[in-house]
């Protein structure tokens, strides 16, 4: 009974935060400072938590996944590089509690859309501790010509 009452909790909380999200998203509104500064506060006190071995509560649970959220629907909207951090955090946190697909993804993320922020190589190399074969993104033509190729 408890855990249907927490999938109900936990699905009602979703739908919430990509409604609130969904409809901040059409306003075509960036993340504010303080959001992105709250967002790593979290992640920073979640990830406290899981060093500590102190579980986390269904709480900690659904602000993980609110995180997520406003992230993946941010960067729908325009990504910014303030987000890699997030990400990078976020695939730590994911990591740490072997989530493996989550963390992966958010490791991705930082490769395909920040590499070239001194997160990327970071990411990488989570990526190949999970056991994931990371290769190069091809280069456009217009990337070769910059990079003088």
């Amino acid at each position: 009974m408890k855990k249907f009452v927490l999938s109900v909790l936990t699905a009602l909380f979703i739908i919430s935060a990509v409604c609130l999200d969904v409809s901040a998203a059409k306003k075509g509104s960036k993340l504010s400072k303080e959001a992105v500064q709250q967002m790593s506060d979290d992640i920073d006190n979640l990830t406290k938590k899981i060093y500590s071995r102190t579980l986390l509560s269904p709480q900690d649970n659904e602000t993980l996944i609110g995180i997520k959220i406003q992230l993946d629907n941010q960067m729908l909207m325009s990504p910014a590089t303030e987000m890699a951090p997030l990400y990078y955090k976020a695939g730590n946190v994911y990591k740490l509690r072997d989530m493996k697909a989550e963390a992966i993804d958010c490791y991705q993320t930082i490769l395909e859309n920040f590499r070239d922020t001194a997160l990327a190589p970071k990411a990488q190399a989570a990526l190949e501790d999970l056991g994931v074969t990371v290769t190069a993104p091809k280069l456009s033509e217009e990337e070769e010509a910059e990079d003088g190729i």
